[in-house]
Parts: C-alpha cells; structure tokens; sequence
C-alpha cells in the first residue's frame, strides 16, 4: 500500500507540476477556441457539444484527486516543519499537533492567542527601540537542502 501512495504522490506531483504551467493553459485555451469554431462544421450538434461536456468533466473530476493530494501533502510538510519550529524554539509546545482538534478548541487557543496579541506587539515594539537584533543563525554543518519548485496552487 505504501509503494501505490507513493507512486501516485509522485504521478499526481508531476501532473499537478505540469498542468499547473502557461503552456498547458494556453493549449488549453486553443483547443477550446478550436472546438468553437468547429462548431459550424458540426452544425452545433448535440454530439458536437457532448464532445466539449464530456471532456471537460472528466478532466476536472480527475483533477480534482490530483490537486487535493498535492494540498494534503504540502499541508502535511508544512504543518511538519511548523511543528519542528515550535518544538526547536523557546515557544510553547502545547501548540504542536493543534491541527488536530476541534472547532471549538482551536477558537478558544485564537481567543488566547488574541487577549495575548497587545503584550507581544509591546514588547516588539520595545526591542526595535532599543536596537534589539536577534543572535545570529548558528551555522550548520549540514548540506543545505534542495530548493523544492514552486507548486501551482488550487483556486
């Protein structure tokens, strides 16, 4: 089950890479452009319409799946390093994994988040008066990672 999931991420990845590109949109564009002024030649047909219907149907009903795994992966990835972030840092752990509850939970941390809001613009604001400038990043002894190519994001 796992090779299938991550062949399919990888094949809805590509798709997504590649259908989300000015190329692809314009020959889109053409081809419906082409299919309307074919539309004389077919004498505006039933069958002449069901061709664009049909098409088009499919096409979106199929990316739809596409689309929706590409978003839950990089929500995921995001939602990952956010998490790393939080756990590295001097911040409050209990927001790790907030994604997780409900509605009304989430409401009532954004309440707490908001009451809290006037004392860290303070205190901001207090440390740019002052010169404040944060330490320095530590350098890492790691390979920096590999730059990810911008995804094409759903509408």
């Amino acid at each position: 089950m796992v090779n299938i999931s991550r062949a399919f991420g990888h094949v809805a990845n590509a798709i997504a890479k590649w259908t989300g590109r000015p190329p692809v949109f314009i020959s889109c564009c053409v081809l419906v452009i082409l299919w309307a002024a074919s539309g004389p030649l077919f004498g505006f047909s039933d069958t002449w319409q069901l061709m664009i219907n049909t098409s088009t149907t499919i096409i979106t009903f199929l990316m739809v799946f596409l689309i929706q795994n590409t978003q839950n992966r990089d929500g995921a990835a995001i939602q990952a390093k956010l998490d790393e972030m939080i756990r590295a840092s001097k911040s409050e752990n209990r927001f790790i994994g907030i994604e997780h509850l409900s509605d009304q939970e989430l409401e009532d941390i954004l309440e707490e988040c908001e009451r809290n809001r006037p004392k860290v613009v303070a205190r901001a604001r207090a440390r740019s008066d002052k010169g404040y400038k944060p330490a320095p990043a530590k350098a890492s002894a790691r390979k920096p990672p590999r730059r990810a190519q911008p995804r094409a994001s759903a509408a």
